[in-house]
């Protein structure tokens, strides 16, 4: 399993509820949370077999910035 971790720009607990409904529809994705008291706003996903790409790429999708963090 690995973990990823990013920097984005979700703010609040509606736009977490934006990003569940995105995320939810990703096969490979083992749990996920968003830590709002960070200043980075921190995504950190566990998956088995998805890159960090391909998730960054979902969330941005869904409207918000996502990069991975090193």
């Amino acid at each position: 399993m690995s973990v990823h971790v990013f920097k984005t720009n979700i703010i609040n607990t509606t736009h977490v509820k934006n990003v569940a409904q995105t995320i939810q529809t990703i096969d490979g994705v083992n749990k996920w949370n968003i830590d709002l008291h960070d200043i980075d706003k921190v995504l950190r996903v566990e998956t088995n077999d998805l890159t960090p790409d391909a998730i960054a790429t979902v969330v941005q999708m869904a409207g918000y910035y996502c990069v991975e963090l090193e």
